[in-house]
């Protein structure tokens, strides 16, 4: 790493430890501090020695088979602490996507699924109505489709239609009563007011020939929430005018989602019989299949979204194999992942596949660059800091799994699966420019 980007890292030590405002009791186990101490990486070694300032937190989990294949599930924590405050961005797409697909089993409305037409209107100021989906194959909107775009590059617009669609209150108390009752999604990503983001559009399930089937009326949650931890962070910020407030940005009331819950969450889609019953999502088996394709699919076999592979190649959201000078991923790994980025913070809870070695772990982690302290001025530490760390965390912990010894090689062919291929033929633009 240059000296510049050296400097620049070692700046957001200062500008962030001044704002610092969690409570935090961090839980930090040997054996992982260990594994992380190997990689000499100067970068990479900073962060860690200063794991306060950049609001740094690793699960590893490490997963051993019996002799029947029974996987079996140890975390390994660096500095984790739930109330160690991160933005959990577009990492919240992911329990969406599965409350979503748990909503319509429940509903059990004769053809209505995941792959049913939808269209959305509106009945509150600024909402947004959605009729069409000229990224779909059908030309609408649907849950499938909004899955499919969440998870491939991350896209916005699929994140708010399906918050719309289970609703504020349902969202939480879903959440809540699977256990994860430190996990608070109270926002779309559409810089609604507290009121806006309670009221949700109708929306209406439509046959082919664009006859109703089903009609959701607008949903309003009446339930209140738990903001007495306040969390603030930065030195500066920008609001929603462009005005630079000269104090912190406060995120008490938005989006939280504890890296633990994020953890758990993708464990009980990948391996759902390793959790608790309670925690566990109401999907079909069907669905636990459609979730896994789409959490590990590249852009490039995808027809529909039709994706730029320069702009959105193949490990854009694969952050732990996400290298800068090559973008391909390795053709023996998969990886079953949820990424998010925003405000500095970066995201990325993953299972990992080497089907080659016979390797499996889960990795999660978070980190902040942000060396001027001011928020919302799109002047990050992503690319010298924060991608570069998270490619070296990866490659870590994949090295020392590569090496680690295993009384039972794991069966993973329940991974193996037949993914789509980009039709060649196809001339259709692809998709450059998505908000995500």
């Amino acid at each position: 790493m240059s000296r510049k980007n050296l400097v620049s890292a070692a700046l957001i030590i200062f500008s962030v430890v001044c704002f610092n405002s969690a409570e935090a009791q961090p839980k930090t186990d040997a054996l992982l501090r260990n594994i992380l101490s190997a990689n000499k990486d100067s970068l990479f070694q900073l962060v860690l020695s200063h794991p306060e300032a950049y609001r740094l937190q690793i699960i590893y989990t490490q997963i051993n088979r019996d002799k029947n294949n029974k996987p079996s599930f140890t975390n390994y924590y660096f500095n984790v602490d739930s109330l160690f405050y991160f933005n959990p961005a577009s990492t919240v797409k992911l329990p969406l996507a599965a409350l979503s697909l748990e909503k319509l089993n429940e509903m059990g409305i004769a053809g209505v699924n995941k792959f049913t037409s939808m269209q959305f209107d509106s009945a509150y100021p600024r909402q947004e109505k959605e009729l069409h989906d000229s990224t779909a194959e059908t030309n609408y909107p649907s849950i499938a489709q909004f899955i499919r775009k969440a998870f491939l590059i991350s896209d916005n617009d699929a994140y708010n239609r399906m918050y719309q669609f289970v609703g504020q209150q349902a969202i939480n108390r879903e959440l809540h009563a699977k256990g994860y009752a430190s996990t608070r999604i109270t926002r779309e990503f559409m810089g609604y007011t507290d009121d806006e983001n309670r009221h949700t559009n109708p929306i209406d399930f439509i046959n082919e020939d664009g006859t109703a089937i089903y009609h959701q009326p607008m949903q309003y949650n009446t339930d209140s929430f738990d903001f007495s931890h306040t969390v603030k962070i930065g030195n500066a910020h920008y609001d929603s005018n462009d005005s630079l407030i000269n104090e912190p940005i406060d995120f008490t009331k938005v989006n939280n989602f504890p890296l633990k819950d994020l953890q758990q969450i993708l464990q009980s889609i990948v391996f759902p019989l390793s959790v608790p019953e309670r925690q566990r999502f109401n999907l079909a088996k069907g669905d636990y299949a459609f979730l896994k394709q789409f959490l590990s699919q590249y852009p490039s076999e995808t027809n529909y979204p039709k994706y730029d592979t320069s702009q959105y190649y193949d490990s854009y959201v694969k952050f732990f194999f996400q290298d800068s000078l090559h973008h391909a991923m390795p053709s023996n790994i998969r990886v079953f992942n949820k990424v998010g980025w925003a405000y500095g913070f970066l995201i990325d809870a993953s299972y990992i596949v080497d089907f080659k070695n016979k390797v499996e772990f889960m990795l999660a982690a978070t980190v902040y660059v942000n060396s001027d302290g001011i928020l919302n001025d799109n002047k990050y530490d992503v690319e010298t800091v924060g991608h570069p760390f998270m490619y070296q965390l990866g490659q870590t912990i994949y090295n020392y799994e590569l090496r680690r010894k295993r009384k039972y090689k794991p069966d993973l062919s329940d991974f193996k699966i037949e993914y789509e291929k980009r039709d060649a033929n196809d001339t259709r633009p692809a998709i450059k420019d998505a908000d995500n």
